[in-house]
């Protein structure tokens, strides 16, 4: 049977618990063993399809459809794990499940409460995920904050879980802030013992702490925090703030951390095997040879998380080119005719992600333009596609009124437009081409000499579609349909066989990328912009 490692967090928000889990499923990895990584969300939303990103950040999306919690792009870049739709629960799809069977019947009668039958169904959940994937260690991520209404549910489950299991089976990582007041000059360890006092009244009590921190703990400090959160001494494993969050594997192994999680739970395993990682964070990351700039046009720009999947596979397309990548982030509803030289000139590469909505797509066509019309290398992902299509069918078709039905549905040419299946769909939640498709490549294409091969497999999130009626007369025009899905006979990739490398893509290449195999579409975009920046 899987042993269990119980994620917790206390005192703020945004402490990084999905990068420790990823973090310790690394390291678990580099000893050997085959773990698994769940998220448990306490929002009420199945999923969040159809949050905005400024509310949730990026929604992630797994090979098998699911769009999920952006944390599990993390667990995904870190280690070998195979994500599914299993391992993202939310409040929302618990209680469906529950109310579901309450619906049909199924407890004959009995009330339905909190307790049993909520925290038995996200018991349930966790443990398919654990038995369905043969793993030695399940890695579970209570989201939230210890104090939270919405997450007591999750903590009780697994309260349970580590009663039923013994702790040989089961530990709770509690991941607290120690917060330097500069004033003072002091690190105060207050909130960290507040929260494990809160996480012990829910009936927890945490077996290991990760102490996030600006500083180094003392051995004064962390011998109070041992002493006042009933933990051992060694227990207390320092956080510190790292430049990169490749990093992190790296400084909980100086701290022990795998030791201990092996030495908790009784398993047995390989001696550490981090080399590669660490000469990949030592010699490509921190001190690579070469730097590019590169410029991000998106509508999401203000917050962080919106493009996180994007920055960190330009970030995994630079260590495969031993090159630093500076992100310039531009918002498209300030790239104008007056301000795009302004805001583009110093780009030598330009990348347009995804988006919904028609706001700031005039200013991404322009980028597009822009780096069309002055041989800059560019990238257009999902929604980056369509504004390119568009651009192309206005400058060089002569299409002047051409548009996507998404932003214009009488445009007298909808060279963007929904596909048939998705015209009559009135629930927006899960109802977009989402998951893996196949595409078959052309020969001799720049996509193809990046993959190596011809047939590939890629995740999609969209509902609109290139318009096949459009194909002859783009390609008359120059454009070249690289990459199609023959099943359905649908546009997968473009190219201009005329630039030095203009490459757009329907589905969404950086969520396959991985810092020590980076996408091949972003290997050679960074390739492409390194190679222009010579010219200056």
């Amino acid at each position: 049977m899987s042993k269990f490692i119980f994620i917790t967090g206390g005192v703020v928000s945004s402490l990084g618990k999905g990068i420790a889990a990823a973090s310790i499923g690394k390291l678990l990895e580099a000893r050997g063993l085959k773990t698994t990584i769940i998220k448990c969300d306490p929002y009420l939303n199945v999923d969040p399809g159809t949050m905005n990103p400024y509310q949730h950040g990026e929604v992630y999306v797994t090979d098998d459809g699911a769009e999920t919690d952006l944390d599990l792009g993390h667990y995904e870049r870190f280690t070998n794990a195979h994500i599914t739709k299993d391992c993202n629960i939310t409040t929302g799809k618990v209680y469906h499940t529950v109310i579901t069977r309450e619906r049909r019947g199924d407890y004959l009668g009995k009330t339905v409460q909190i307790i049993p039958h909520i925290t038995d169904e996200i018991k349930r959940c966790i443990k398919k995920v654990s038995k369905e994937k043969d793993v030695d260690v399940t890695i579970v991520e209570i989201g939230g904050t210890v104090g939270d209404i919405e997450s007591l549910p999750f903590l009780e489950a697994i309260r349970q879980m580590r009663w039923e299991l013994g702790e040989s089976y089961a530990l709770d990582i509690h991941v607290t802030l120690l917060p330097y007041i500069k004033s003072a000059g002091e690190q105060k360890t207050k909130p960290t013992q507040h929260s494990v006092g809160r996480l012990r009244e829910i009936g927890i009590a945490p077996d290991i702490l990760l102490c996030r921190t600006e500083k180094h703990i003392s051995k004064e400090e962390r011998d109070k925090i041992a002493l006042f959160c009933n933990v051992d001494r060694e227990a207390v494993i320092e956080a510190p703030d790292v430049k990169y969050i490749y990093e992190v594997p790296l400084s909980f192994r100086k701290g022990n951390l795998d030791d201990l999680i092996l030495k908790k739970l009784h398993l047995k395993s390989e001696e550490n095997d981090l080399k590669d990682w660490e000469s990949l964070v030592i010699n490509r990351l921190r001190n690579p040879q070469k730097e590019v700039t590169v410029c991000v046009v998106g509508k999401y720009i203000a917050l962080q998380d919106a493009y996180k999947s994007i920055y960190e596979a330009l970030v995994h397309g630079g260590i495969a080119g031993n090159a630093r990548v500076h992100i310039v982030k531009i918002d498209s509803e300030d790239v104008k005719n007056n301000t795009v030289e302004r805001l583009l000139g110093g780009a030598r590469g330009i990348l347009i992600p995804g988006g919904f909505g028609d706001r700031g797509i005039e200013g991404k066509i322009r980028a597009v333009q822009y780096a069309r019309e002055k041989n800059i290398p560019f990238f257009g992902i999902c929604l980056g596609m369509q504004v390119a299509c568009i651009e192309f069918a206005r400058s060089v078709c002569g299409l002047k009124d051409a548009n996507s039905t998404e932003f214009n549905k009488e445009t007298a040419h909808p060279v963007i437009s929904l596909l048939q299946e998705q015209r009559h769909i009135r629930n927006l939640g899960a109802s977009m081409r989402l998951g893996s498709y196949p595409c078959k490549l052309l020969k001799d294409s720049k996509s193809s000499h990046a993959y190596k091969k011809e047939n590939i497999t890629e995740r999609h999130r969209h509902r609109y579609e290139f318009n096949n009626d459009y194909r002859k007369q783009f390609e008359k025009a120059g454009m070249v349909f690289t990459g199609i899905n023959a099943g359905q006979d649908l546009v997968e990739i473009i190219e201009l066989s005329s630039h030095p490398w203009f490459v757009a893509c329907q589905f969404h290449p950086e969520f396959k990328s991985k810092p020590d195999r980076a996408h091949p579409l972003f290997r050679e975009f960074v390739k492409a912009s390194l190679e222009n920046s010579k010219k200056d």
